[in-house]
């Protein structure tokens, strides 16, 4: 595409050239004459190479690049034969992927088949008692108390190790808010409201910029809950007015700051929509139009609905069609998952009318252009094909 774009502005510039060899030189000064020759428009290459290769994928790798993985193991080679076997985005590093920084890092180059379009990968480095690399920095049960200076420089320590061990995003913000200490998530909050929380996770979403992405979680927020979201649907009947007053400020705050990924808990505010916010459109719509976060939404791990409890989240296939179809980018799954199943779930959604082409294009536009972005390349995309293929074997 950007080849033809190329020649087509060449043959412009050549046709406009032509023209202005039959009229007057114009004037050195004074305004502009109409046989001025305009500057071409600069191409975007980016939206070129994307529009490109999203227009070689089939609906069937559309749907695979929303997915991602964890696959158990430290070397690259097994987790490498997965991605290309499933067409996924990208995987997540837990702690059965490491035995140190640098056998990490050399397990995660090991990963992209295509350079121009690497391999997404992500890990849970929040500090305290939430991390896979092996981390000395205070966590969240120290930096609540602490001068939000020292959110930025623990976070930019964190982010430093992230990167070095060669992983381009950390699940590791947690804007959620409780004065609870009987909660489940109260250790790992960095405040006890959202006016002493807001300011350490702009802090640490500063401290992690240029070295890794971050992400905020768990949207809108298990602050409200004090059940743990890994067994079942913690619900909470807390009104918008309410939700906006006392939960929503840290994700806004942050959202403000530049943080990319926003983690979707598995959470339910039974009066704002009944589904979990994993799985609703109406917190999706909440996440983009009130709050404008225009970055990647993402999954909690998707295998804790199934672990819920709740007969109605039971099926994977059936939870993956209903998050699509809410607007969520990226589906998370840390347990086991059938991608095969849920890539036909929802390419039979779609097909059925029941989710618009449009949203899974959108999605995939979205996760395309990131994992552009981090390769660092700039040229056209081609598409290979049966033939590149057939002249290789």
């Amino acid at each position: 595409m950007a080849r033809w774009r190329a020649v087509a502005v060449a043959g412009a510039l050549v046709l406009s050239l032509a023209g202005c060899a039959a009229a007057p030189s114009p004037p050195s000064s004074g305004p502009p004459r109409p046989w001025a020759v305009a500057e071409p428009a600069a191409i975007d290459r980016l939206a070129g190479y994307v529009d490109a290769r999203l227009a070689a994928m089939t609906l069937e790798q559309k749907i695979a690049s929303l997915v991602m993985i964890h696959v158990a193991g430290h070397g690259a080679q097994p987790i490498r034969q997965v991605i290309d076997a499933t067409g996924v985005a990208g995987v997540i590093f837990m702690g059965d992927n490491v035995a140190s920084p640098e056998q990490l890092a050399a397990t995660a180059a090991g990963l992209s088949a295509d350079p121009g379009l690497p391999v997404l990968t992500a890990i849970d480095q929040e500090g305290g008692i939430v991390a896979r690399l092996p981390d000395d920095g205070p966590g969240a049960a120290t930096l609540r108390s602490q001068d939000p200076a020292a959110t930025l420089a623990a976070f930019q320590a964190r982010a430093a190790l992230v990167a070095s061990a060669g992983v381009t995003i950390n699940f590791g913000i947690v804007a959620d808010v409780t004065g609870d200490r009987g909660s489940f998530i109260y250790s790992r909050t960095l405040g006890s409201d959202a006016a002493s929380a807001a300011p350490r996770v702009v802090a640490a979403v500063e401290g992690e910029r240029g070295a890794v992405l971050s992400t905020l979680k768990h949207f809108p927020g298990h602050g409200s809950v004090a059940a743990d979201s890994h067994t079942s649907v913690p619900t909470t009947s807390m009104s918008a007015d309410q939700w906006r007053a006392t939960q929503a400020g840290p994700f806004a705050a942050g959202i403000d700051a530049g943080a990319e990924f926003v983690m979707l808990g598995h959470l339910r505010y039974s009066s704002i929509d009944d589904a979990p916010a994993s799985l609703s459109a109406v917190w999706n719509g909440i996440l983009r139009d009130e709050l404008g976060f225009d970055g990647i939404i993402v999954t909690d791990d998707m295998s804790m609905l199934e672990n819920s409890g709740e007969v109605a989240y039971g099926n994977q296939a059936a939870n993956a069609v209903a998050s699509i179809a809410a607007g969520t980018t990226l589906l998370l799954y840390v347990g086991p998952v059938d991608v095969s199943s849920v890539v036909v779930a929802v390419a039979a959604a779609v097909r059925d009318g029941l989710i618009p082409m449009a949203t899974i294009d959108d999605a995939a536009r979205r996760l395309l252009e990131l994992r552009r972005e981090l390769s660092g390349r700039s040229g056209p995309y081609v598409h290979c094909g049966e033939v590149c293929r057939t002249l290789v074997d």
